[in-house]
């Protein structure tokens, strides 16, 4: 069983995972990442070459892989219905949900922010349980008419499977073990406790560690045995439990480093600046070169005119490198590559982590460039932070 049961990832703050449109529903977007087809893929197999066979002998080969095909897409929907119950809450909340993207280990709402209490944390994170629950007891009782009915044994067979599949989705993931949503709903608990929401985190964070060893110790103990597809999917599983739990604990951290402080106080205030006369050629030796930067400001007169980046230069044959100006090339300023001196950094940090967004941008006021901020000089500041922070814990 625990070979063909996908992980839900809890609801999250955007993460960036790149995912292409499925189809929209109440107004969420429902994504695929190209993972999930990998994640299918290892199901459909499981289902048609090992438990179907096992479980409704006498069967034709090609029945056993459509039953495979139905429980992959079967198992996608449950997936949806569970992100959606904690999309819906959020909504409820006034928490914007920028999404649903389905990958390997399962799917994940993304949050554009955290829950602000204890009590809406814990509701949204119960949300998905029940959904899960509610599933599967529909499911069953379908399976059981279509039983009583006599319908088709792939229908009876298939139907059995998602209800036992959801019913264990909903338990494993009241596990109290964060980043789950049990251990979300225990993060809760200990934040209306304790008042301390970094303290909560860190304890249902190791907890969410620890789980995740025990299911790779499980994963190990399988393979010793002759398990060898379920044991690849706990070693997985576990891994990634434990990655996830000690990275949101990170994440909480670096939300608080960030929180409130504004883009002024990590911009370099002095960047190296190219005036719109400067030929690609020039540009190139003398700036890209020299700096090592992809990302420059035009401007002029301290006036900001737009910028360059190395791809730009893919625009212009080599030929003509000597003639053309970077001015010419120019991006004109755009929220896509500027910034306010007064954006909140977290805000900032959290757009950079999104798919296909600019790690470097031109820190503006009115039509004045003050600064440049860049995905590194942030990381750089967040890395010293996390090493002073840690240690309090």
């Amino acid at each position: 069983m625990g070979a063909n049961l996908p992980v839900k990832r809890e609801p999250t703050p955007a993460s960036g995972i790149k995912g292409y449109r499925l189809f929209r529903i109440f107004g969420f977007e429902v994504k695929l990442n190209l993972t999930w087809l990998l994640l299918g893929l290892l199901i459909t197999w499981t289902l048609a070459a090992g438990l179907f066979p096992v479980d409704y002998p006498g069967l034709a080969r090609s029945t056993y892989w459509w039953m495979g095909v139905s429980g992959a897409v079967g198992i996608l929907f449950s997936i949806v219905f569970h992100e959606l119950s904690h999309s819906l809450v959020a909504r409820r909340y006034g928490l914007p949900i920028r999404g649903i993207t389905l990958f390997i280990f399962g799917g994940v709402a993304e949050m554009e922010e955290e829950p602000v209490t204890p009590k809406i944390e814990f509701l949204m994170a119960l949300a998905g349980p029940v959904a899960s629950l509610v599933l599967a007891a529909a499911v069953y009782q379908f399976a059981q008419l279509a039983t009583a009915q006599e319908w088709a044994i792939p229908i009876i067979g298939v139907s059995y499977y998602l209800a036992l599949v959801n019913l264990v989705l909903a338990i494993f993931n009241l596990v109290p073990a964060f980043p789950l949503d049990g251990g979300r709903m225990l993060r809760a608990a200990l934040w209306h406790w304790k008042k301390d929401l970094r303290r909560a985190t860190y304890i249902a964070s190791q907890m969410g560690a620890g789980f995740g060893l025990a299911l790779m110790l499980l994963g190990g103990l399988a393979f010793i045995q002759g398990n060898f597809i379920g044991g690849m999917w706990w070693l997985l599983i576990g891994a990634f439990l434990r990655a996830a739990a000690k990275g949101s604990y990170q994440q909480l951290l670096v939300r608080q480093i960030l929180h409130e402080k504004p883009v002024r106080d990590f911009m370099n205030s002095n960047p190296v600046t190219v005036p719109p006369d400067t030929t690609v050629q020039r540009w190139l030796d003398d700036y890209v070169y020299q700096h090592h930067f992809k990302m420059f400001p035009i401007t002029e007169d301290s006036r900001l005119l737009g910028c360059i980046t190395t791809r730009d230069i893919k625009k212009v044959p080599r030929d003509q490198w000597t003639q053309k100006t970077v001015g010419e090339l120019a991006d004109r300023c755009s929220p896509a590559n500027t910034v306010s001196p007064d954006t909140d950094a977290s805000k900032l940090l959290a757009g950079m982590a999104q798919a296909d967004a600019g790690s470097r941008y031109m820190v503006v006021d009115q039509d004045r460039l003050v600064g440049v901020i860049s995905l590194k000089d942030l990381k750089e500041f967040i890395a010293v932070k996390l090493d002073v922070e840690s240690s309090k814990s």
